[in-house]
C-alpha cells in the first residue's frame, strides 16, 4: 500500500519487539500482538517544465484493487542513510534521479500483520530532479502501476492520503521561501 511504502515488515530495520504482550484476557479475546518499529524514506521530486514546477508521483493498487496516487518511498537498505534511501527509492519507483535539498517531515502510523503490530515512520525529503525519464520499470517490487508528473500546485488533488498532501504543502512552502 502506498501509505506504508508498499513493503512488508523489514525485520532488519525494526528497533525492537515489544515482547511484553499481555496474555489472553478472560472471555477468549486474543492477546495483544507484539510490536516493531520500521523506517522508510522517500520524497517529493520536483522539476521545472515550461515555467511550472511539477512533481513525480506513483500509482499503486490498494487492497481493494483501486489505484491510489502517492509519493515514492521505500525501505532502508543495509548501510544506507535516510537521504540515500530517499534518492534511491525515488529513482527506482519513478525513473527520475534527484539531489536531496531538504527534509520535509515524517509521517508515522500503525498497521498490523498476522503476527505483529508495526509502527511505521516514513521520512520525506525535497529532491531536485537531475535526470532520468518517467518509468516504473526499475521498481524492484513491481508495486507501482503508473507514474506521472503533476503540477506542484495541483498534485494535492491527486494524492490519496492527507498526510502526503501535507508533505507536498511543506515542499511548496520550502520552494516559495516561506519555510
Amino acid at each position: 500500500m502506498c501509505r506504508r511504502g508498499g513493503r512488508g515488515p523489514s525485520p532488519g530495520y525494526s528497533k525492537g519487539v515489544n515482547k511484553a504482550a499481555s496474555p489472553a484476557p478472560p472471555g477468549g479475546q486474543a492477546a495483544r500482538l507484539p510490536w516493531v518499529e520500521e523506517r522508510s524514506a522517500g520524497g517529493v521530486i520536483v522539476d521545472v517544465h515550461e515555467g511550472a514546477a511539477r512533481v513525480a508521483v506513483i500509482a499503486r493498487r490498494n487492497r481493494a484493487g483501486r489505484v491510489e496516487w502517492c509519493l515514492p518511498k521505500g525501505h532502508i537498505e543495509p548501510g544506507e542513510t535516510l537521504l540515500e534511501t530517499a534518492a534511491r527509492e525515488v529513482a527506482e519507483e519513478t525513473g527520475i534521479t534527484g539531489r536531496v535539498l531538504a527534509e520535509l517531515g515524517t509521517i508515522d502510523y500503525w498497521f498490523a500483520t498476522a503476527h505483529t503490530r508495526v509502527h511505521k515512520f516514513v521520512h520525506h525529503f525535497l529532491l531536485e530532479a537531475t535526470g532520468g525519464e518517467l518509468s516504473i520499470e526499475n521498481d524492484p517490487d513491481h508495486e507501482a502501476v503508473d507514474v506521472a508528473w503533476f503540477r506542484l500546485d495541483e498534485v494535492h488533488q491527486h494524492l490519496a492520503f492527507p498526510n502526503e498532501r501535507r508533505i507536498v504543502r511543506e515542499a511548496w512552502e520550502r520552494l516559495a521561501g516561506n519555510a
